[in-house]
């Protein structure tokens, strides 16, 4: 990550105060995707940095879906949604974590890749990290290595990158 990346991405956030609840100010990131500039720029460092080291990108729902989706794109890799609860069609294998605004629970395919496959986890933002860590356990359980997790924006107050376990994290820019 560069100083101008990480100025970049800044100039390209918004503040959404009280969403999804009341005392969250949620970093929304889709003036970014909207701006063809910082979105390549953001997939290519991404790229850059995995290229012939993963075998596929693990996105989150939703915001993971746009930037995992590209930089599996970028790479030649497969891409791999998480998803919520109850929306994948074929066999899953599921986690509940807690957010700092409530509890949720994630899926994957359990055919999504093969045992030993070398898996980059992607989202927009990490907050607490509840998110993050449910996936990367579930991509454990099914015999895939994380070879990094990457987020847009890391919100280093509420101390997500600690309960990643030691689990390799780049964030484009730290607030």
């Amino acid at each position: 990550m560069t100083d101008s990346l990480a100025s970049l991405v800044s100039s390209r956030l918004r503040d959404i105060p009280d969403f999804p609840a009341p005392g969250v100010l949620f970093k929304d990131f889709t003036p970014l995707l909207a701006d063809p500039r910082a979105f390549a720029a953001v997939v290519d460092d991404t790229a850059a940095r995995y290229r012939g080291r993963v075998d596929a990108v693990v996105g989150i729902e939703a915001r993971g879906f746009m930037i995992g989706a590209a930089t599996a794109y970028a790479l030649g890799v497969g891409f791999v949604p998480v998803r919520k609860q109850g929306k994948l069609p074929a066999e899953t294998e599921s986690a509940e974590y807690s957010l700092e605004y409530g509890t949720a629970t994630i899926e994957i395919h359990r055919d999504a890749f093969a045992p030993g496959a070398r898996v980059l986890v992607m989202d927009d933002v990490i907050a607490t990290g509840g998110t993050l860590v449910a996936t990367c356990d579930l991509v454990e359980r099914l015999g895939g290595k994380i070879a990094g997790v990457e987020v847009v924006v890391e919100i280093a107050s509420l101390g997500g990158r600690a309960t990643l376990g030691g689990r390799p994290l780049t964030s484009m820019l730290l607030v």
